[in-house]
């Protein structure tokens, strides 16, 4: 009887802070409630003292978003990668804006100080619209589709129109992201005016003080300092292709000392276009000629649109990182690769960057509207790797990808199975739900963001 292949060391001691982080953000709001509780102090108001308690979880929680942000080095391998950090830095935001509403409504205290009440007004105003604005380009899954019906109507009016020309574009809410230390640091001090239980409880104070210094010492990390820590490397286009109607490959080229990276991570890439310097988060879908690397472009808004007709060779660019822990290596001996679209991008630089035998028995299917792009490159690296095993899946002809399809072909016990899978949210989303309620491990799925805002 063969014995089943023994998982790699970096993916047993890997799984453990890829769970941590989220887990750490929960353990940390509950314990602060717990304190708050035990510390209450002796003849304070129930309702206002809540609502006090309310404001401090949201400074907890806007002051962990921060820390989420600041592209220390040390935050990205327990949340399992940047992208992951990102989206974990979202939901803290959100939920801590949520927190805000009872705040509101139950702190309100008659001895609050003309200046406390003026930074809680900015605060709350700007971090409301920092919120709001972040959740716009996914109103749709937000909506039942009723509402869709709606609001779909009013975006055809000429206000909803010019809103949308002055707040549209990834640049320009980057920009006013940017502001969102300032907007958490104006509701601190807020807390520090007029919270009443402080006076009773110094002990409430020091630890708020504590919390909220923490988080806007990272903020002033990112926005002042870690320019002069990150790694930045200069390069120039070497050559732009186009795969598909809306897709393009841009080779880059190094200047100087050229990137190191592993197959499946991605960078931060500041390009200089006809239109200025653009930066965005792209996949490294592998190596270029002269050491450089390339990355895939599909055209899915903002800038990423027109740049196939804004960047030309010679074009100088800056590429920070890298980033990610989407690899392959901290899989089981049976994996399951999922690309849907531009998702496939990791998955290439893993085909590109293959040395020698692919140990690891791989089922990858590649789904898209119409025939993929990379079916012919993608067949000539499986007639090499024997165990390799490609599913091409055309929706136009043969319908969408399904979970229940995919462990059908695979027909390997879903606990043995690691899954990767790289696409649109939604179907991400689906095929994750599926995969765990058949009996695929929490651990053993791993997906890559691609849409962080």
């Amino acid at each position: 009887m063969t014995k089943p292949a023994k998982r790699p060391r970096a993916a047993i001691l890997g799984m453990p802070l890829r769970w941590m982080g989220p887990g750490a953000v929960l353990v940390l709001a509950v314990a602060y409630a717990l304190f708050w509780y035990a510390v209450r102090p002796a003849g304070e108001p129930v309702l206002g003292y809540v609502g006090q308690l309310f404001g401090g979880e949201s400074v907890l929680l806007y002051s962990i978003a921060l820390v989420l942000v600041s592209t220390l080095p040390h935050v990205e391998p327990i949340f399992g990668g940047i992208d992951h950090a990102a989206i974990w830095h979202r939901r803290a935001a959100i939920s801590a804006t949520v927190l805000l509403l009872p705040h509101i409504e139950f702190a309100a205290s008659p001895e609050a100080t003309s200046l406390g009440k003026m930074l809680a007004v900015v605060a709350i105003c700007g971090l409301m619209t920092l919120v709001v604005w972040a959740i716009l380009p996914r109103w749709r899954t937000m909506l039942p589709a009723a509402a869709r019906r709606v609001v779909i109507a009013l975006l055809q009016t000429r206000a909803f129109q010019l809103a949308a020309r002055l707040l549209g574009g990834y640049e320009r809410w980057r920009g006013f992201h940017r502001l969102t230390g300032l907007f958490v640091a104006a509701g601190f001090l807020h807390g520090l005016l007029d919270a009443s239980a402080f006076e009773a409880a110094p002990a409430l104070r020091w630890s708020y003080v504590a919390i909220g210094a923490t988080g806007l010492a990272f903020y002033a990390y990112r926005e002042l300092l870690s320019r002069h820590f990150l790694p930045h490397h200069d390069y120039q286009v070497s050559g732009v292709r186009t795969v598909a109607a809306d897709l393009v490959e841009v080779a880059l080229r190094p200047l100087g000392r050229p990137l190191g990276f592993k197959p499946g991570q991605f960078a931060m890439i500041y390009l200089e276009t006809a239109e200025g310097w653009q930066r965005h988060p792209f996949s490294i879908s592998g190596p270029a000629g002269e050491g450089g690397i390339s990355i895939t472009v599909k055209a899915l808004g903002d800038h990423t649109t027109r740049l196939p007709d804004v960047i030309q060779p010679g074009m100088p660019a800056v590429v920070g990182g890298p980033y990610g822990r989407f690899d392959r290596h901290r899989g089981t001996a049976d994996q399951v690769w999922i690309a849907g679209g531009v998702g496939i991008t990791p998955f290439l630089s893993w085909l590109r960057s293959l040395d020698g035998e692919l140990h690891e028995n791989v089922h990858f299917f590649v789904t898209s509207a119409g025939p993929s792009p990379f079916a012919d490159e993608i067949a000539a690296v499986a007639r090499n790797h024997p165990r390799l095993m490609v599913h091409m899946v055309d929706t136009a002809a043969d319908g969408r990808l399904t979970p229940e399809s995919v462990l059908e072909a695979v027909g390997t016990e879903p606990r043995r199975l690691s899954v990767f899978m790289g696409g649109p949210d939604t179907m991400l989303r689906q095929f994750r739900k599926a995969f765990r309620a058949a009996g695929v491990r929490r651990a053993n799925i791993h997906r890559e963001y691609f849409q962080w805002r």
